[in-house]
């Protein structure tokens, strides 16, 4: 279940899923959510469903999922071709593309809320300039340069980063929130103190923040 845990700093709140499944069915939210997991820098390797890199983020999917169950709230974990972004991640992007086009036609008029996890994370960037994009939620995100520039103005943006990952830095995710809030997108950013990459440890912690938040910024979507 998607439960906030003990009071910790730079944690939203201590919401519980009943109160937030109450407002999305008083506002008669139907957003999506798309869970993007990380991949590799250079690899055309065909990713699997039991590679390490999908594995870790069904948590957060399942967790999204029955959080969002009584709102009409739609979560899916987004299944890569290949396992790498590959000079410029056109296959990751074209892969979550084509998710959202489904999304699109099964659910007109749906906003969509990126969810990413390292390579994730900067698969959402590269897609928040969609239109139907409320916000994203990036989980360690590999973002090496220039991601704050590609969100809207306005749009919502939440990072979570370990403060010991040496995978992904997070002294450049958080130089790039800075930059996204200077061009007025609402953006926060909050560490987790030695935490890794791969977000074992507080992993409850990680778990009720990415579920709140998804909840979050879903929850602004206007009424059907």
């Amino acid at each position: 279940m998607c439960r906030v845990p003990a009071r910790a700093p730079n944690v939203l709140t201590d919401t519980l899923p009943k109160p937030q499944r109450f407002l999305a069915r008083m506002m008669g939210m139907t957003a999506t959510v798309l869970v993007l997991p990380g991949g590799k820098p250079n690899s055309l390797q065909r990713a699997r469903p039991w590679h390490l890199s999908s594995v870790r983020m069904r948590p957060f999917t399942s967790a999204i999922r029955e959080a969002g169950a009584d709102s009409g709230i739609h979560v899916v974990q987004v299944q890569y071709q290949v396992r790498g972004w590959n000079r410029g991640g056109s296959s990751a992007i074209t892969d979550v593309r084509r998710v959202m086009a489904d999304v699109r036609r099964e659910r007109p008029g749906a906003p969509i809320v990126l969810v990413g996890h390292s390579m994730g994370g900067r698969v959402a960037a590269h897609l928040a300039a969609e239109p139907d994009v409320l916000g994203v939620v990036a989980l360690a995100p590999w973002w090496p340069g220039g991601e704050g520039y590609l969100f809207r103005s306005a749009q919502h943006l939440a990072v979570l980063h370990g403060t010991a990952d040496r995978w992904t830095s997070p002294d450049a995710s958080r130089r790039e929130v800075v930059a996204a809030s200077r061009r007025g997108v609402r953006a926060s950013w909050t560490p987790v103190e030695n935490a890794g990459h791969f977000m074992l440890r507080h992993p409850a912690r990680w778990h009720a923040w990415v579920c709140e938040e998804a909840l979050r910024i879903a929850s602004l979507a206007p009424s059907q």
